[in-house]
Protein backbone atom coordinates (compact mmCIF):
# COMPACT_ATOMS: atom_id res chain seq x y z
CA UNK A 1 0.00 0.00 0.00
CA UNK A 2 1.49 3.27 -0.89
CA UNK A 3 2.26 5.84 1.10
CA UNK A 4 -0.62 8.77 1.44
CA UNK A 5 -0.06 12.59 0.48
CA UNK A 6 -1.93 14.94 1.85
CA UNK A 7 -2.35 18.14 -0.57
CA UNK A 8 -0.44 21.05 0.55
CA UNK A 9 -2.37 24.74 2.13
CA UNK A 10 -0.83 27.63 -0.11
CA UNK A 11 1.83 29.61 2.34
CA UNK A 12 2.24 25.97 4.86
CA UNK A 13 4.61 24.05 3.57
CA UNK A 14 5.12 21.73 0.08
CA UNK A 15 7.22 21.91 -2.87
CA UNK A 16 8.73 24.33 -3.61
CA UNK A 17 6.95 26.66 -0.46
CA UNK A 18 7.95 27.67 3.05
CA UNK A 19 6.07 28.02 5.61
CA UNK A 20 4.86 31.74 6.32
CA UNK A 21 6.23 31.74 10.75
CA UNK A 22 7.18 34.72 11.83
CA UNK A 23 10.70 34.56 13.46
CA UNK A 24 10.87 33.96 17.25
CA UNK A 25 11.57 37.30 18.11
CA UNK A 26 8.70 38.79 16.22
CA UNK A 27 6.06 36.43 17.93
CA UNK A 28 4.06 37.64 20.46
CA UNK A 29 4.84 38.09 23.93
CA UNK A 30 3.16 36.01 26.34
CA UNK A 31 3.87 36.57 29.89
CA UNK A 32 5.05 33.98 32.08
CA UNK A 33 1.38 32.96 33.68
CA UNK A 34 3.56 29.94 35.56
CA UNK A 35 5.00 31.27 38.34
CA UNK A 36 2.08 34.14 38.95
CA UNK A 37 -0.54 31.53 39.43
CA UNK A 38 0.87 30.38 42.49
CA UNK A 39 0.39 32.62 45.87
CA UNK A 40 3.51 32.52 47.60
CA UNK A 41 2.57 32.34 51.35
CA UNK A 42 2.30 29.93 54.11
CA UNK A 43 1.07 31.18 57.37
CA UNK A 44 2.56 28.15 58.64
CA UNK A 45 5.55 27.75 56.91
CA UNK A 46 6.19 31.40 58.25
CA UNK A 47 4.97 30.37 61.82
CA UNK A 48 7.44 27.26 61.95
CA UNK A 49 10.89 28.76 60.46
CA UNK A 50 10.48 31.94 62.84
CA UNK A 51 10.28 29.82 65.97
CA UNK A 52 12.97 27.12 65.21
CA UNK A 53 15.15 30.55 64.73
CA UNK A 54 17.72 29.15 62.27
CA UNK A 55 17.24 32.59 60.17
CA UNK A 56 19.63 35.18 61.46
CA UNK A 57 17.59 38.44 63.63
CA UNK A 58 17.23 40.94 60.81
CA UNK A 59 17.28 38.96 57.96
CA UNK A 60 13.49 37.70 58.03
CA UNK A 61 12.30 39.82 55.20
CA UNK A 62 15.18 39.14 52.95
CA UNK A 63 14.57 35.55 53.64
CA UNK A 64 10.79 35.58 52.64
CA UNK A 65 11.87 38.14 49.98
CA UNK A 66 14.58 35.45 48.84
CA UNK A 67 12.04 32.49 48.68
CA UNK A 68 9.95 34.29 46.07
CA UNK A 69 11.95 35.19 43.95
CA UNK A 70 12.48 32.98 40.75
CA UNK A 71 15.83 30.77 40.89
CA UNK A 72 18.67 31.77 38.66
CA UNK A 73 19.89 29.77 36.16
CA UNK A 74 23.33 27.82 36.58
CA UNK A 75 24.90 25.32 34.50
CA UNK A 76 28.33 23.47 34.88
CA UNK A 77 30.25 22.54 32.71
CA UNK A 78 30.94 18.72 32.51
CA UNK A 79 33.22 16.25 30.89
CA UNK A 80 37.13 15.28 31.81
CA UNK A 81 39.50 17.69 33.03
CA UNK A 82 41.53 18.66 29.38
CA UNK A 83 37.88 18.61 27.59
CA UNK A 84 36.29 20.57 30.03
CA UNK A 85 38.98 23.67 29.93
CA UNK A 86 38.84 23.65 26.34
CA UNK A 87 35.45 24.34 26.28
CA UNK A 88 35.61 26.96 29.25
CA UNK A 89 38.17 28.78 26.75
CA UNK A 90 35.27 28.66 24.34
CA UNK A 91 32.71 29.70 26.53
CA UNK A 92 34.52 32.60 27.51
CA UNK A 93 36.34 33.82 24.11
CA UNK A 94 33.16 33.72 22.14
CA UNK A 95 29.86 33.87 24.07
CA UNK A 96 30.88 35.72 27.28
CA UNK A 97 32.93 38.52 26.09
CA UNK A 98 29.97 39.83 23.29
CA UNK A 99 27.34 39.42 25.85
CA UNK A 100 27.30 43.19 26.31
CA UNK A 101 24.31 45.77 27.24
CA UNK A 102 21.97 43.05 27.59
CA UNK A 103 18.56 44.34 28.78
CA UNK A 104 15.24 42.45 30.01
CA UNK A 105 11.86 43.04 28.89
CA UNK A 106 11.49 45.51 31.55
CA UNK A 107 14.30 47.63 30.44
CA UNK A 108 16.64 46.90 33.28
CA UNK A 109 20.81 46.25 32.37
CA UNK A 110 21.25 42.21 33.33
CA UNK A 111 24.98 41.66 33.86
CA UNK A 112 26.85 39.10 32.47
CA UNK A 113 26.91 35.31 33.54
CA UNK A 114 29.74 35.05 36.24
CA UNK A 115 31.89 31.81 37.88
CA UNK A 116 30.01 30.47 40.65
CA UNK A 117 33.21 31.80 43.09
CA UNK A 118 33.61 28.46 45.23
CA UNK A 119 33.43 26.00 42.74
CA UNK A 120 36.65 25.10 41.28
CA UNK A 121 38.58 25.57 37.76
CA UNK A 122 35.79 28.19 37.17
CA UNK A 123 33.65 25.24 35.33
CA UNK A 124 30.33 26.31 37.33
CA UNK A 125 28.56 29.18 35.79
CA UNK A 126 25.25 31.68 37.10
CA UNK A 127 23.50 33.41 35.67
CA UNK A 128 20.67 36.42 36.13
CA UNK A 129 19.03 35.75 33.22
CA UNK A 130 15.22 34.14 33.33
CA UNK A 131 14.35 31.44 31.01
CA UNK A 132 12.40 33.97 29.48
CA UNK A 133 14.92 36.20 29.30
CA UNK A 134 17.17 33.53 27.34
CA UNK A 135 14.29 32.17 24.69
CA UNK A 136 13.27 35.90 23.64
CA UNK A 137 15.83 37.85 23.93
CA UNK A 138 17.70 38.74 20.76
CA UNK A 139 20.91 39.76 22.27
CA UNK A 140 21.08 36.25 24.09
CA UNK A 141 20.30 34.00 20.65
CA UNK A 142 23.30 32.58 20.12
CA UNK A 143 24.12 32.03 23.69
CA UNK A 144 20.93 30.20 24.20
CA UNK A 145 21.97 27.76 21.55
CA UNK A 146 24.83 27.04 22.82
CA UNK A 147 23.29 26.23 26.32
CA UNK A 148 21.40 23.78 24.16
CA UNK A 149 23.36 22.27 21.97
CA UNK A 150 25.86 21.69 24.57
CA UNK A 151 23.55 20.24 26.89
CA UNK A 152 22.01 17.70 24.76
CA UNK A 153 25.55 16.58 23.85
CA UNK A 154 26.22 15.98 27.32
CA UNK A 155 28.99 18.92 27.86
CA UNK A 156 26.99 20.89 30.14
CA UNK A 157 24.88 20.22 32.56
CA UNK A 158 22.31 22.58 33.88
CA UNK A 159 22.38 21.65 37.83
CA UNK A 160 21.34 23.30 40.51
CA UNK A 161 25.12 25.56 42.40
CA UNK A 162 23.52 24.28 45.82
CA UNK A 163 23.26 20.80 44.15
CA UNK A 164 27.19 20.78 43.18
CA UNK A 165 28.23 20.94 47.04
CA UNK A 166 27.56 17.26 48.16
CA UNK A 167 30.14 15.75 45.30
CA UNK A 168 33.05 18.34 46.03
CA UNK A 169 32.94 17.93 50.10
CA UNK A 170 33.23 13.79 49.53
CA UNK A 171 36.82 14.59 48.60
CA UNK A 172 36.77 11.72 45.44
CA UNK A 173 39.92 10.18 44.19
CA UNK A 174 40.20 8.24 41.01
CA UNK A 175 41.00 4.74 43.05
CA UNK A 176 37.69 5.17 45.59
CA UNK A 177 34.67 3.16 45.43
CA UNK A 178 31.58 5.14 45.60
CA UNK A 179 27.82 4.41 46.25
CA UNK A 180 25.08 7.09 45.88
CA UNK A 181 22.62 5.70 47.33
CA UNK A 182 19.65 8.00 45.68
CA UNK A 183 21.22 9.08 42.45
CA UNK A 184 18.24 9.67 40.01
CA UNK A 185 17.93 11.81 38.01
CA UNK A 186 21.91 11.62 37.94
CA UNK A 187 23.64 15.66 38.03
CA UNK A 188 25.43 14.49 41.41
CA UNK A 189 26.70 11.30 39.89
CA UNK A 190 27.60 12.36 36.72
CA UNK A 191 30.02 14.83 39.26
CA UNK A 192 31.40 11.80 41.00
CA UNK A 193 31.94 9.98 37.66
CA UNK A 194 34.32 13.28 36.62
CA UNK A 195 35.94 13.36 39.41
CA UNK A 196 37.07 9.70 38.96
CA UNK A 197 38.65 11.11 35.59
CA UNK A 198 40.28 13.69 37.19
CA UNK A 199 44.05 12.24 36.46
CA UNK A 200 44.92 13.63 32.83
CA UNK A 201 46.90 10.26 30.77
CA UNK A 202 45.06 7.45 33.30
CA UNK A 203 42.86 5.56 30.92
CA UNK A 204 40.74 3.77 33.56
CA UNK A 205 40.53 4.72 36.95
CA UNK A 206 40.73 2.15 39.83
CA UNK A 207 37.36 3.11 41.17
CA UNK A 208 33.85 3.50 40.30
CA UNK A 209 30.30 4.50 41.09
CA UNK A 210 27.77 2.52 41.84
CA UNK A 211 24.16 4.72 41.25
CA UNK A 212 21.16 3.48 42.75
CA UNK A 213 17.38 5.10 43.07
CA UNK A 214 14.29 2.93 44.57
CA UNK A 215 12.53 4.19 41.63
CA UNK A 216 12.42 2.12 38.38
CA UNK A 217 10.97 4.59 36.07
CA UNK A 218 14.13 7.59 37.09
CA UNK A 219 16.96 4.92 36.92
CA UNK A 220 16.65 5.11 33.12
CA UNK A 221 16.67 8.55 33.18
CA UNK A 222 19.63 8.13 35.46
CA UNK A 223 21.52 6.22 32.89
CA UNK A 224 20.61 8.95 30.20
CA UNK A 225 22.31 11.54 32.20
CA UNK A 226 25.30 9.45 33.11
CA UNK A 227 25.88 7.55 29.66
CA UNK A 228 26.87 10.88 28.07
CA UNK A 229 30.17 10.27 29.99
CA UNK A 230 30.93 7.29 28.33
CA UNK A 231 32.49 5.57 31.48
CA UNK A 232 33.35 2.14 31.85
CA UNK A 233 33.20 3.13 36.27
CA UNK A 234 29.73 2.94 36.26
CA UNK A 235 26.71 1.02 37.39
CA UNK A 236 23.32 1.52 38.24
CA UNK A 237 21.18 -0.74 40.46
CA UNK A 238 17.34 -0.37 41.65
CA UNK A 239 16.83 -1.10 45.10
CA UNK A 240 15.21 0.25 48.21
CA UNK A 241 18.18 2.53 49.82
CA UNK A 242 17.05 1.51 52.82
CA UNK A 243 17.47 -1.89 52.34
CA UNK A 244 20.50 -1.68 50.44
CA UNK A 245 22.26 -5.19 49.65
CA UNK A 246 24.98 -6.40 50.12
CA UNK A 247 27.68 -6.59 47.29
CA UNK A 248 30.43 -9.43 47.12
CA UNK A 249 33.71 -8.90 44.62
CA UNK A 250 36.46 -10.97 44.72
CA UNK A 251 39.47 -11.54 46.65
CA UNK A 252 42.59 -10.68 46.79
CA UNK A 253 43.58 -13.21 48.95
CA UNK A 254 42.95 -16.56 47.74
CA UNK A 255 41.47 -17.89 44.77
CA UNK A 256 37.50 -18.29 44.11
CA UNK A 257 36.97 -16.36 47.40
CA UNK A 258 34.76 -12.98 47.35
CA UNK A 259 34.99 -10.42 50.27
CA UNK A 260 31.71 -7.98 50.90
CA UNK A 261 32.20 -4.75 48.95
CA UNK A 262 33.04 -1.73 51.47
CA UNK A 263 32.93 1.93 49.99
CA UNK A 264 35.35 4.55 50.45
CA UNK A 265 32.77 7.16 50.14
CA UNK A 266 28.82 7.18 50.15
CA UNK A 267 26.30 9.86 49.08
CA UNK A 268 22.98 10.20 51.04
CA UNK A 269 21.02 12.48 49.00
CA UNK A 270 17.73 11.79 50.39
CA UNK A 271 14.33 12.19 49.61
CA UNK A 272 13.09 15.19 51.41
CA UNK A 273 10.02 17.99 51.41
CA UNK A 274 11.67 20.20 49.51
CA UNK A 275 11.01 23.63 51.02
CA UNK A 276 14.41 24.93 49.85
CA UNK A 277 13.19 24.34 46.47
CA UNK A 278 10.44 27.11 46.47
CA UNK A 279 12.05 29.08 44.20
CA UNK A 280 11.89 27.04 41.13
CA UNK A 281 8.86 24.78 42.75
CA UNK A 282 6.35 27.74 44.38
CA UNK A 283 3.91 24.76 44.37
CA UNK A 284 5.43 23.76 47.38
CA UNK A 285 4.55 27.17 49.26
CA UNK A 286 0.80 25.39 49.19
CA UNK A 287 1.88 21.67 49.75
CA UNK A 288 4.17 22.47 52.69
CA UNK A 289 2.44 21.45 56.19
CA UNK A 290 4.22 20.46 59.49
CA UNK A 291 3.66 16.90 58.92
CA UNK A 292 5.76 16.17 56.36
CA UNK A 293 9.20 16.25 57.82
CA UNK A 294 7.74 14.10 60.28
CA UNK A 295 6.81 11.28 57.75
CA UNK A 296 10.01 11.72 55.88
CA UNK A 297 11.91 11.43 59.20
CA UNK A 298 12.41 7.43 59.83
CA UNK A 299 12.85 7.16 56.07
CA UNK A 300 15.57 9.18 55.72
CA UNK A 301 16.97 7.91 59.44
CA UNK A 302 16.79 4.45 57.95
CA UNK A 303 18.44 5.40 54.38
CA UNK A 304 21.59 7.13 56.40
CA UNK A 305 21.66 4.34 58.81
CA UNK A 306 22.52 1.93 55.80
CA UNK A 307 25.02 4.49 54.02
CA UNK A 308 26.58 4.19 57.26
CA UNK A 309 27.07 0.00 57.36
CA UNK A 310 27.89 0.11 53.81
CA UNK A 311 30.82 2.41 54.23
CA UNK A 312 34.28 1.44 55.34
CA UNK A 313 36.41 2.10 59.08
CA UNK A 314 37.84 5.54 57.81
CA UNK A 315 35.37 6.23 54.77
CA UNK A 316 33.58 9.25 54.60
CA UNK A 317 29.72 9.79 53.71
CA UNK A 318 27.82 12.75 52.74
CA UNK A 319 24.23 13.44 53.99
CA UNK A 320 22.30 16.28 52.09
CA UNK A 321 18.99 17.86 51.62
CA UNK A 322 17.60 20.44 49.88
CA UNK A 323 14.87 21.65 52.53
CA UNK A 324 16.05 23.66 55.90
CA UNK A 325 13.64 21.52 58.44
CA UNK A 326 15.70 20.46 61.39
CA UNK A 327 13.72 16.99 61.66
CA UNK A 328 14.84 16.08 57.99
CA UNK A 329 18.42 17.41 59.17
CA UNK A 330 19.79 17.61 62.29
CA UNK A 331 17.46 15.74 63.71
CA UNK A 332 18.75 12.68 61.33
CA UNK A 333 22.21 13.65 62.32
CA UNK A 334 21.58 13.95 65.59
CA UNK A 335 19.74 10.18 66.43
CA UNK A 336 22.12 8.53 63.82
CA UNK A 337 25.24 9.60 66.35
CA UNK A 338 23.47 8.51 69.07
CA UNK A 339 22.80 4.82 67.62
CA UNK A 340 26.51 4.64 66.45
CA UNK A 341 27.73 6.03 69.71
CA UNK A 342 31.97 6.57 69.30
CA UNK A 343 32.07 5.42 65.82
CA UNK A 344 31.07 7.96 63.56
CA UNK A 345 32.01 11.56 63.86
CA UNK A 346 31.26 14.67 61.86
CA UNK A 347 34.17 16.26 59.91
CA UNK A 348 34.55 20.05 59.98
CA UNK A 349 34.70 21.18 56.39
CA UNK A 350 34.93 24.81 57.13
CA UNK A 351 38.20 25.06 55.25
CA UNK A 352 36.93 23.85 52.20
CA UNK A 353 34.91 25.75 49.64
CA UNK A 354 36.38 29.10 50.05
CA UNK A 355 33.68 31.74 48.72
CA UNK A 356 30.19 29.73 50.00
CA UNK A 357 28.65 31.75 52.54
CA UNK A 358 26.96 28.97 54.85
CA UNK A 359 25.52 29.26 58.31
CA UNK A 360 26.51 26.49 60.94
CA UNK A 361 23.93 23.88 61.94
CA UNK A 362 21.73 24.24 65.37
CA UNK A 363 21.53 22.41 68.55
CA UNK A 364 18.18 23.09 69.64
CA UNK A 365 14.70 22.90 67.53
CA UNK A 366 10.95 22.43 68.30
CA UNK A 367 8.28 19.76 66.84
CA UNK A 368 5.30 21.66 65.71
CA UNK A 369 1.88 19.86 64.81
CA UNK A 370 -1.10 20.73 62.45
CA UNK A 371 -2.97 22.93 65.22
CA UNK A 372 0.03 25.06 65.27
CA UNK A 373 1.57 23.76 68.97
CA UNK A 374 5.32 23.31 69.11
CA UNK A 375 7.30 21.13 71.90
CA UNK A 376 10.79 20.73 72.46
CA UNK A 377 11.37 17.39 74.04
CA UNK A 378 9.79 14.15 74.35
CA UNK A 379 8.25 14.54 77.87
CA UNK A 380 6.21 17.46 76.89
CA UNK A 381 4.38 16.06 74.03
CA UNK A 382 0.90 14.41 75.64
CA UNK A 383 0.78 10.61 75.60
CA UNK A 384 -2.36 10.89 73.39
CA UNK A 385 -0.75 12.61 70.90
CA UNK A 386 -0.14 10.75 67.04
CA UNK A 387 2.44 8.49 67.24
CA UNK A 388 4.78 10.65 64.83
CA UNK A 389 4.95 12.99 67.39
CA UNK A 390 6.67 10.43 70.17
CA UNK A 391 9.31 9.54 68.58
CA UNK A 392 12.58 10.57 70.48
CA UNK A 393 14.98 10.70 67.32
CA UNK A 394 12.79 13.89 66.49
CA UNK A 395 13.96 15.63 69.47
CA UNK A 396 17.20 16.76 70.32
CA UNK A 397 19.28 14.64 72.50
CA UNK A 398 18.42 15.64 76.62
CA UNK A 399 21.64 15.04 77.56
CA UNK A 400 23.54 18.36 77.03
CA UNK A 401 26.89 16.70 77.49
CA UNK A 402 26.71 14.46 74.78
CA UNK A 403 24.63 17.45 72.49
CA UNK A 404 27.70 19.40 72.58
CA UNK A 405 29.97 16.31 72.12
CA UNK A 406 28.28 15.71 68.66
CA UNK A 407 29.20 18.66 67.09
CA UNK A 408 26.08 19.79 64.78
CA UNK A 409 27.15 22.86 64.36
CA UNK A 410 29.21 20.98 61.90
CA UNK A 411 26.97 20.89 59.62
CA UNK A 412 26.23 23.04 56.65
CA UNK A 413 22.89 25.31 56.36
CA UNK A 414 22.66 27.42 52.91
CA UNK A 415 20.12 30.55 53.02
CA UNK A 416 18.49 31.47 49.68
CA UNK A 417 19.47 35.18 50.52
CA UNK A 418 22.71 34.51 51.19
CA UNK A 419 24.47 33.84 47.71
CA UNK A 420 20.91 34.05 45.54
CA UNK A 421 20.61 30.30 45.39
CA UNK A 422 18.34 27.24 46.84
CA UNK A 423 18.07 26.15 50.51
CA UNK A 424 20.39 23.37 51.34
CA UNK A 425 21.87 21.17 54.20
CA UNK A 426 25.09 19.25 53.70
CA UNK A 427 26.54 17.53 56.42
CA UNK A 428 29.74 14.81 56.53
CA UNK A 429 30.25 12.06 58.67
CA UNK A 430 33.43 9.55 59.37
CA UNK A 431 33.01 6.39 60.05
CA UNK A 432 36.04 5.44 63.11
CA UNK A 433 35.25 2.51 64.15
CA UNK A 434 33.29 -1.03 64.07
CA UNK A 435 29.44 -0.15 64.52
CA UNK A 436 28.44 -0.80 68.00
CA UNK A 437 25.47 -3.35 66.46
CA UNK A 438 27.53 -5.18 64.04
CA UNK A 439 29.47 -8.43 65.33
CA UNK A 440 32.99 -6.55 64.58
CA UNK A 441 32.06 -4.11 66.51
CA UNK A 442 30.57 -6.04 69.53
CA UNK A 443 33.68 -8.06 69.23
CA UNK A 444 35.76 -5.19 70.00
CA UNK A 445 34.04 -3.66 73.05
CA UNK A 446 34.22 -7.11 74.85
CA UNK A 447 37.93 -6.23 74.44
CA UNK A 448 37.53 -3.14 75.48
CA UNK A 449 35.38 -3.75 78.97
CA UNK A 450 37.92 -6.65 79.47
CA UNK A 451 41.06 -4.41 79.32
CA UNK A 452 39.29 -1.99 81.70
CA UNK A 453 37.76 -4.80 83.72
CA UNK A 454 41.88 -5.80 84.05
CA UNK A 455 43.25 -2.71 84.75
CA UNK A 456 40.62 -1.92 87.06
CA UNK A 457 41.57 -5.41 89.36
CA UNK A 458 45.27 -4.87 88.70
CA UNK A 459 45.01 -1.21 90.58
CA UNK A 460 43.12 -2.86 93.44
CA UNK A 461 45.83 -5.29 93.92
CA UNK A 462 48.29 -2.51 94.14
CA UNK A 463 46.04 0.06 96.20
CA UNK A 464 45.16 -3.20 98.94
CA UNK A 465 47.27 -3.06 101.64
CA UNK A 466 48.08 -6.74 103.45
CA UNK A 467 47.10 -7.23 107.18
CA UNK A 468 48.65 -10.90 107.14
CA UNK A 469 52.13 -11.62 109.16
CA UNK A 470 55.22 -12.53 107.05
CA UNK A 471 54.36 -16.40 107.55
CA UNK A 472 51.16 -15.78 105.91
CA UNK A 473 52.07 -13.95 102.87
CA UNK A 474 53.16 -17.07 100.51
CA UNK A 475 49.45 -18.37 101.58
CA UNK A 476 48.68 -15.16 100.47
CA UNK A 477 49.97 -14.64 97.73
CA UNK A 478 49.28 -18.33 96.61
CA UNK A 479 45.43 -17.22 96.96
CA UNK A 480 45.84 -14.22 94.83
CA UNK A 481 47.71 -16.01 92.15
CA UNK A 482 45.14 -18.51 91.93
CA UNK A 483 42.59 -15.61 91.94
CA UNK A 484 44.63 -14.21 89.12
CA UNK A 485 44.88 -16.98 87.42
CA UNK A 486 41.06 -17.58 87.63
CA UNK A 487 40.74 -14.83 86.27
CA UNK A 488 43.04 -14.67 83.58
CA UNK A 489 41.47 -18.08 82.31
CA UNK A 490 38.62 -15.91 81.98
CA UNK A 491 39.69 -13.03 80.22
CA UNK A 492 41.44 -15.23 77.91
CA UNK A 493 38.57 -17.34 77.07
CA UNK A 494 36.70 -13.94 76.66
CA UNK A 495 39.34 -12.55 74.38
CA UNK A 496 38.71 -15.74 72.48
CA UNK A 497 35.49 -15.50 71.90
CA UNK A 498 36.57 -11.92 70.96
CA UNK A 499 38.96 -13.44 68.40
CA UNK A 500 36.17 -15.73 67.22
CA UNK A 501 33.86 -13.32 67.03
CA UNK A 502 35.60 -11.20 65.14
CA UNK A 503 36.98 -13.53 62.35
CA UNK A 504 33.29 -14.47 62.42
CA UNK A 505 32.88 -10.69 61.46
CA UNK A 506 35.48 -10.50 59.39
CA UNK A 507 34.96 -13.90 57.43
CA UNK A 508 33.50 -12.10 54.28
CA UNK A 509 36.83 -9.70 54.18
CA UNK A 510 35.31 -6.52 55.47
CA UNK A 511 35.24 -5.06 58.66
CA UNK A 512 32.87 -3.88 60.73
CA UNK A 513 30.15 -4.30 58.45
CA UNK A 514 26.47 -5.43 59.10
CA UNK A 515 24.45 -7.42 57.29
CA UNK A 516 21.71 -6.62 54.86
CA UNK A 517 18.70 -5.49 56.27
CA UNK A 518 15.96 -8.33 56.26
CA UNK A 519 13.81 -8.44 52.68
CA UNK A 520 10.32 -6.72 53.05
CA UNK A 521 8.30 -9.79 53.35
CA UNK A 522 5.04 -10.07 51.23
CA UNK A 523 1.25 -9.02 53.00
CA UNK A 524 -0.79 -11.59 52.56
CA UNK A 525 -4.53 -10.83 51.85
CA UNK A 526 -5.63 -11.74 55.55
CA UNK A 527 -2.56 -10.85 57.34
CA UNK A 528 -3.55 -8.10 59.49
CA UNK A 529 -7.33 -9.16 60.51
CA UNK A 530 -6.75 -12.46 62.41
CA UNK A 531 -2.67 -14.32 62.71
CA UNK A 532 -4.08 -17.71 63.66
CA UNK A 533 -4.85 -20.22 60.53
CA UNK A 534 -7.82 -19.01 59.23
CA UNK A 535 -9.42 -22.12 58.12
CA UNK A 536 -10.73 -24.29 60.78
CA UNK A 537 -11.45 -28.20 59.82
CA UNK A 538 -14.12 -30.30 61.91
CA UNK A 539 -13.58 -33.98 62.52
CA UNK A 540 -16.39 -36.26 61.97
CA UNK A 541 -16.66 -36.78 66.03
CA UNK A 542 -17.22 -33.06 66.57
CA UNK A 543 -20.53 -32.07 68.72
CA UNK A 544 -21.79 -29.25 66.79
CA UNK A 545 -21.69 -30.97 63.82
CA UNK A 546 -25.01 -32.56 63.80
CA UNK A 547 -27.13 -29.42 64.84
CA UNK A 548 -25.20 -27.49 62.01
CA UNK A 549 -25.89 -30.22 59.18
CA UNK A 550 -29.63 -29.99 60.21
CA UNK A 551 -30.01 -26.17 59.95
CA UNK A 552 -27.87 -25.49 56.90
CA UNK A 553 -30.25 -27.04 53.68
CA UNK A 554 -29.69 -30.54 55.14
CA UNK A 555 -26.00 -31.45 54.25
CA UNK A 556 -24.80 -34.60 54.09
CA UNK A 557 -22.68 -36.28 55.43
CA UNK A 558 -20.16 -35.91 52.45
CA UNK A 559 -19.51 -32.11 52.98
CA UNK A 560 -17.21 -30.83 55.85
CA UNK A 561 -17.65 -27.28 56.44
CA UNK A 562 -14.87 -24.76 56.59
CA UNK A 563 -15.54 -22.44 59.01
CA UNK A 564 -13.62 -18.63 58.29
CA UNK A 565 -12.60 -16.99 61.65
CA UNK A 566 -13.18 -13.72 60.60
CA UNK A 567 -13.25 -10.49 63.01
CA UNK A 568 -17.03 -11.61 63.86
CA UNK A 569 -16.37 -15.24 64.59
CA UNK A 570 -15.45 -16.37 67.57
CA UNK A 571 -13.36 -20.01 68.61
CA UNK A 572 -16.15 -21.05 71.27
CA UNK A 573 -19.02 -21.16 68.51
CA UNK A 574 -22.96 -21.00 69.49
CA UNK A 575 -26.02 -21.57 66.91
CA UNK A 576 -26.70 -17.73 67.44
CA UNK A 577 -23.38 -17.00 66.07
CA UNK A 578 -23.03 -19.47 63.63
CA UNK A 579 -26.54 -17.59 62.21
CA UNK A 580 -24.94 -14.20 62.14
CA UNK A 581 -21.78 -15.26 60.46
CA UNK A 582 -22.94 -17.49 57.73
CA UNK A 583 -21.95 -15.49 55.09
CA UNK A 584 -18.35 -16.38 56.45
CA UNK A 585 -18.78 -19.89 55.58
CA UNK A 586 -17.64 -21.84 52.69
CA UNK A 587 -18.23 -25.96 51.90
CA UNK A 588 -14.81 -27.47 51.56
CA UNK A 589 -15.72 -30.89 49.03
CA UNK A 590 -14.00 -33.79 50.98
Amino acid sequence: MGRRWKKKRPGHGGPGQRRDRPHRDQRQQRPNEWQDTFVKENKDFEKFYKEQGIVPEGEWDKFLEGLRSPLPATFRITGYKSHAQELLRRLKGKYISQLLDVTSEDGELLEKPQPIPWYPDELAWRTNYSRKDLRRSPALAKFHDFLVTETETGNVSRQEAVSMIPPLLLDVQPHHKILDMCAAPGSKTAQLIEMLHTEDGQSFPGGFVVANDADNKRCYMLVHQAKRLNSPCFLVTNHDASHMPNMTVPSDDADGATDTLAYDRVLCDVPCSGDGTMRKNPDVWKKWSPGQGQNLHNLQLRIVRRGIELLRVGGQLVYSTCSLNPLEDEAVIAALLTECEDSVELVDVSNKLAGLKRLSGVSAWKVMTKSGEFYGSIDEVPTDRHSNLRRVSMFPPPDPDKLEAMHLDRCIRILPHHQDTGGFFVAVLRKTKALPWTRQGKADRRKEEAAVTDEAKQSDTSATPDPAGEGDVSSETGAAAKADGKGSDTSQGEGDDGKKEAEAGNSNGSEGLARPPPAKKAKLAWEGSYKEDPFVFFTEDEELWPIMRSRTHSLTSNFWFAVTRGRSVQCTWCLRKLKTSYSTMRTVSR
